[in-house]
């Protein structure tokens, strides 16, 4: 069987084969051809299939997250500094997209207009803190339309910020009511695993989405989709890179760490990630170099590692939704002011709970552009390149997951530096021999930390 890599390779020729061969048959959004209806059909229902495991995925995915807390009852304190950590290196990684966005500018001088269900207003504080409101349980909602023959239709949609804050409501209290929740507890987390499943049957069927998405943009917006793509793909993966060999060995060394031993102990997992595209999927490798080769205790890995891999995403959540949101709003000659990049990095920084390690970017993207009110159109002009940029982007994230378990053991005192430091010799593991750290280190440490405030 061909690998996946090679299958989107050829997706994307195909679709922008196809797209303009619909283009030279005179196919425009006023005047579609067959063809260029059949791939706008193809594309759009790839795209309608990913979104609608949006919400459960953001349910179950930030439920299941808060439920990890459980595992750390006696280790508040590790909790809430992994939690920060995982704010701050978000937030830095949205500065660096933003950034990106505004030097590259991917998505200017297309001169394509905005579709004609654009409101023309994005989005702003008042309506995104109004947002953050559910009306109901689900954050449901629904407009109907007539249409020119007399004919009623009704649309429903969910408010996914209203989704994340139901989430955290539920996740908070069932941590609140202890036992009796553990039923739904391990209920949210084999959904979760179910839900997950599923979303990967859909990612293997990407190479098809990509034929339709592709060439129904080749063939509504010609040559200039092509180059804004292509623009684009190189602004997010500067990105990455950026995120992945700058900012991280600062914060590397900025607390007294090898930056070769950070990278040499990480790389297994990296690799991994690049090719399956997947967090959950690189998950069990991830807890194992951290605990083995970033010398991050077991007991505290076994809560940071699994969290991470659902809710620290610096390429999915960070990176990646910034520059899309500026991508979108350069394409369709929207203008953002300076209150919409603040808004962008908020979501970015909040949202990343809603991510899960398969889709994340799918849910972290129709997010961004809902909340700052930018056409929705543009998640099916990106999704054409996506599959190029998950590998990345996964990579990112995966590094990411590893590195503020230790960067926190490090400020708590607890790392392992012997292990840490122990030579690799070229395996993937360092000598497990080479040094042990106490099994009950992490207890210890609590305890001291506990003593000192005391």
């Amino acid at each position: 069987m061909t690998s996946f890599g090679p299958q989107i390779i050829a997706a994307l020729v195909l679709g922008v084969a196809l797209g303009l061969l619909a283009r030279q048959s005179g196919h425009t959004p006023d005047t579609p051809t067959a063809l260029g209806e059949t791939l706008a059909t193809i594309g759009s229902s790839y795209v309608s299939l990913l979104r609608s495991a949006v919400i459960p995925l953001v349910f179950f995915a930030v439920v299941a997250s808060i439920a990890n807390l459980s595992q750390v009852a006696n280790a508040a304190r590790l909790a809430w500094k992994t939690l920060l950590w995982f704010a701050i290196t978000a937030f830095a990684s949205v500065v660096v997209g933003i950034t990106l966005g505004l030097v590259f500018r991917p998505g200017a001088n297309t001169g394509q207009p905005a579709p004609e269900d654009y409101s023309g207003k994005t989005g702003d504080w008042w309506a995104f803190l109004t947002g953050l409101i559910p009306s109901n349980f689900l954050g449901l909602g629904a407009s109907s339309s007539v249409s020119e023959a007399g004919s009623v239709s009704t649309s429903v949609s969910f408010n996914v910020l209203q989704v994340l804050v139901i989430a955290i409501a539920v996740g908070v209290a069932a941590l609140k009511v202890g036992k009796a929740a553990e039923p739904f507890l391990a209920f949210s987390a084999s959904t979760l695993a179910v839900i997950q499943k599923v979303l990967w049957w859909i990612i293997r069927i990407a190479p098809i989405g990509t034929v339709g998405l592709i060439g129904n943009a080749t063939a509504s917006y010609g040559w200039d989709t092509i180059g804004a793509l292509g623009k684009f793909t190189a602004a997010v993966y500067a990105g990455l890179a950026l995120v992945l060999f700058a900012l991280y060995p600062v914060l590397v060394r900025l607390h007294g760490l090898s930056v070769r031993q950070y990278f040499s102990g990480v790389w297994p997992a990296v690799q991994l990630a690049f090719v399956s595209r997947s967090s959950i999927g690189t998950l069990p490798l991830t807890q194992r170099v951290t605990e083995r080769n970033l010398g991050v205790p077991s007991g505290y890995a076994a809560f940071a590692v699994p969290l991470g891999a659902t809710t620290k995403m610096d390429g999915c959540a960070s990176i990646y939704p910034a520059i899309s949101a500026i991508f979108v709003a350069q394409f369709f000659g929207i203008d953002l002011d300076l209150g919409s990049y603040l808004l962008i990095a908020l979501v970015s920084v909040l949202g990343s709970a809603a991510t899960a390690g398969t889709t994340g970017a799918v849910v972290m993207l129709t997010l961004t552009l809902s909340t700052l009110g930018l056409p929705l159109a543009g998640v099916g002009l990106l999704l054409a390149v996506d599959p190029i940029l998950d590998m990345g982007r996964t990579a990112v994230n995966v590094a990411g997951q590893a590195l503020v378990p230790a960067i926190v053991a490090k400020r708590e005192g607890i790392l392992d530096e012997a292990l840490y430091n122990a030579p690799r010799n070229g395996t993937p593991f360092a000598d497990e021999s080479a040094t042990a750290a106490p099994s009950s280190a992490l207890e210890a440490a609590s305890r001291d930390a506990g003593a000192a405030q005391r």
